[in-house]
């Protein structure tokens, strides 16, 4: 969603181009759901850097810097919709969204709230693109998750919004309801910016997720994984889920077709994660062609129709050696 592509989206001044995201997002996915009791709904925001923008030296807005607070921007987003609470912001590096999308199912079977938003994003900007030029890791050309002839990351800016509830009747077919099993979250605390090499920090959130979705590795039929592309992502996933006995389950990146886009990865990586489940298809991973990581994974190259998936795992890695994994199962099985 571009300035120039939709002038209108973002004429008022009020709101960073971030917010301006979130709005629209949310907004979208509320009117799929118009009943909707917002005083028992939770608002979760996802995001690396929120309104990092502001602080750019060639920034030249009016809106003030105290808005690049984490907190404003749940602040702002919360007051537009008219919720009864400020929000709740979840920044975790690159597994933010997975985070977000358990806290939230925690509020729900805490008996906080029945209902809630979570809303995944960050915006391409001049912070956030010089720091991965930095460390070397952007790609020159699309990414090609697990290929040999990898460059790197693209960068993609995004935002993307899931309602969770605990209210059956909101589904508009309850064939089409997707359950948020279990999830699990470690930190392996390897280095600032590196992966673990031998995946432990992504074994353990996969191994949490999986005994708290009251299931076994082997229920599990697909995989929608990290894949950014980098070096030493793509082979500590390899490692992780080859250990794990996972090396044969279907798997796809979904990075090739719109890049990395950070705390909006989680979310937006989530709904095509259902989506697949839902239409009993798999994506191709976009830009692989040979195998470029040292153990065995089952990559999906090309889309593969009538694939029924009951179990689907969708993982997320980030700096700091912070990992996540969330289950997801087709209702009713």
């Amino acid at each position: 969603m571009k300035k120039k592509e939709y002038p209108t989206l973002f004429q008022n001044k009020d709101y960073t181009h971030l917010e301006h995201l979130f709005i629209h997002s949310i907004t979208d996915a509320l009117q799929q759901v118009p009943e909707i009791d917002r005083k028992k709904t939770a608002l979760v925001i996802s995001t690396t850097k929120g309104n990092i923008d502001l602080l750019a030296p060639s920034y030249n807005g009016e809106i003030p810097a105290e808005r690049a607070l984490l907190s404003s921007i749940a602040k702002t987003v919360s007051t537009y919709f008219g919720l009864d609470h400020a929000g709740v912001v979840v920044s975790n590096a690159c597994i933010s969204g997975v985070s977000a999308i358990l806290t939230a199912k925690s509020f729900i079977e805490a008996g906080l709230y029945d209902h809630a938003i979570v809303a995944g994003g960050d915006i391409l900007s001049e912070f956030t693109i010089s720091g991965f030029q930095c460390l070397k890791a952007m790609s020159d050309e699309p990414c090609q998750p697990y290929d040999a002839d990898r460059k790197g990351i693209s960068l993609g800016e995004a935002c993307g919004t899931m309602i969770l509830s605990n209210d059956l009747e909101l589904a508009k077919d309850e064939n089409q309801v997707i359950e948020i099993l279990g999830g699990g979250q470690a930190n392996d605390a390897n280095h600032i910016s590196g992966p673990s090499r031998t995946g432990e920090g992504l074994k353990a959130a996969v191994n949490k997720a999986v005994q708290a979705s009251d299931i076994s590795i082997e229920d599990i039929d697909y995989i929608n994984a990290h894949g950014t592309a980098t070096l030493f992502n793509d082979e500590m996933e390899a490692i992780a889920f080859d250990t794990l006995g996972m090396a044969q389950v279907p798997l796809n990146s979904l990075k090739g077709f719109f890049g990395h886009t950070l705390g909006a990865a989680g979310v937006i990586e989530s709904i095509m994660t259902t989506e697949q489940m839902k239409r009993n298809l798999l994506i191709g991973t976009r830009n692989f062609k040979n195998m470029g990581v040292s153990k065995p994974l089952n990559i999906i190259e090309a889309a593969v129709p009538g694939i029924k998936s009951t179990y689907g795992l969708k993982t997320t890695s980030g700096f700091g050696g912070c990992n996540a994994a969330v289950i997801f199962e087709k209702y009713g099985n």
